[in-house]
């Protein structure tokens, strides 16, 4: 099993941003020391109650502090961008990271994002399955040439291609059964939130299995999942995810899986179906049944949550050292 780090870069409505860069530099910087070997941000706009850093520049910004880690976005809200954009930007973080870049692609569940982005949200599968075909184009393909319903890309080259033959790997979220067979098909793996409990994880991982199977595509080599995790006490941690989760609800929920009432009035028991938490030699044990209960061989661990300090998550990254040594 590996494990990385899914980097928190959300922070409550007037909290100061000016220390938070240092914080999350040192927190790479101890991430990597403690063992862990891949390093991702998310993507969000417009994301009252919480300010957010948006990611690739922040991605570009660390690269150094992760030299010999894999990074990458988990995940852009593809169908909201440029897909010729988000080809060169990943090319080029691609070569700041020596060849160890990674992409993590998602459709958006937010109607405030698409309108305040100008984008009709009922396009979002056809813009992000066109995106994803221009993106590898735009990788591969000497001489590009495009020309469908949302993007035009005739006779020009990219100013970059990535350093890895072919690409970083595309990997792509969902958390239903729809967009997990279309992960299948278009991209090498599937990305599951950390909204979605270990029992439908390893539904869909078979579903997304099979359903490579069927169109003869080769097993995928990875398969990243994200979870929330607190090496330590629950109660240490219980105020800063319940806010999270509290503001997830309230935008909606990603496909579902964030029920408001379930949150107000069972925390505890929707925790456990998702989160990894407890002391070192606990978490070791959840680890090893998560990937034998799900197939997961790469855990992208989120150990930050708005309003937990820095001595906290430094004292949890600096434990996750110990548990990469149990488990090899």
């Amino acid at each position: 099993m590996k494990l990385g780090l899914y980097m928190a870069t959300q922070w409550r409505e007037g909290a100061d941003l000016g220390p938070e860069l240092a914080n999350l530099i040192e927190q790479v910087k101890v991430a990597r020391a403690s063992g862990l070997k891949s390093l991702m941000v998310g993507q969000h706009f417009v994301s009252k109650p919480l300010q957010m850093f948006q990611a690739m520049p922040l991605l570009a910004r660390l690269a150094a502090d992760a030299e010999g880690m894999e990074i990458g976005p988990g995940l852009l809200l593809l169908p909201l961008l440029n897909p010729v954009v988000v080809a060169e930007e990943t090319a080029t973080l691609d070569w700041l990271t020596g060849g160890r870049a990674i992409v993590g692609l998602g459709l958006g569940y937010r109607q405030e994002e698409f309108d305040s982005i100008g984008v009709p949200f009922k396009e979002r599968v056809p813009r992000f399955v066109e995106g994803v075909e221009v993106i590898r184009k735009m990788w591969r393909d000497p001489v590009v040439e495009h020309r469908g319903r949302f993007h035009t890309v005739s006779g020009v080259q990219a100013s970059v291609r990535p350093k890895r033959p072919g690409g970083p790997p595309i990997w792509m979220a969902g958390d239903v059964e729809v967009p997990v067979k279309r992960a299948a098909k278009l991209a090498d793996a599937w990305m599951p939130s950390p909204l979605v409990s270990q029992s439908s994880v390893g539904r869909l991982g078979k579903l997304f299995r099979e359903t490579r199977a069927a169109e003869g595509l080769p097993p995928a080599t990875e398969f990243p999942v994200i979870r929330e995790c607190h090496v330590g006490g629950f109660e240490e941690v219980r105020e800063p995810l319940f806010f999270k989760y509290q503001a997830y609800a309230s935008w909606g929920g990603a496909s579902g899986f964030v029920p408001a009432d379930r949150i107000r009035q069972d925390f505890d028991k929707f925790a456990a179906d998702r989160f990894i938490i407890g002391s070192p030699d606990e978490v070791v044990d959840q680890i090893g049944q998560y990937g034998e209960a799900t197939g997961s061989n790469h855990l992208l661990l989120r150990v930050q949550w708005p309003g937990l300090g820095q001595k906290m998550v430094l004292r949890t990254l600096e434990r996750l050292g110990r548990v990469v040594e149990k488990i090899g």
